[in-house]
């Protein structure tokens, strides 16, 4: 899902936090908990307390799934443009030592603000 050549994910919605850990509960630590998902066709964004997991769904079948794991020591800085009244999606960009920026466009109905809370917790 996050192709470092695009870095770009489009119109995630979020979704319950027990599909979030459902989909990642294997890669799960000790002492990690799921603190949002967010769901795209079948991939999804899950936001952790240590890192975000991107869960990319492939083939026909969808048996085979690659994970990447992006742990918050790797982000620099964040900058968000939450929805307004016109556009209702609400962009994230991460920007990643070493990797460059990837941007989320979250839709509307997210608690974006919640999130970057979250975020800054983590990588301040």
């Amino acid at each position: 899902m996050i192709d470092f050549s695009n870095k770009s994910l489009i119109k995630l919605k979020q979704e319950d936090k027990s599909k979030g850990i459902a989909a990642v509960k294997e890669l799960l630590i000790d002492g990690e908990n799921v603190i949002d998902s967010y769901v795209s066709m079948r991939d999804r964004v899950v936001f952790t307390n240590k890192r975000i997991i991107s869960v990319n769904v492939q083939g026909l079948t969808g048996k085979k799934v690659d994970y990447t794991s992006i742990p918050y020591s790797r982000i620099q800085a964040y900058s968000v443009e939450t929805a307004g009244f016109f556009d209702l999606d609400a962009e994230l960009d991460l920007f990643l030592s070493g990797l460059g920026k990837i941007r989320f466009e979250l839709r509307g109905s997210s608690n974006i603000v919640a999130l970057c809370k979250a975020i800054s917790e983590y990588i301040l």
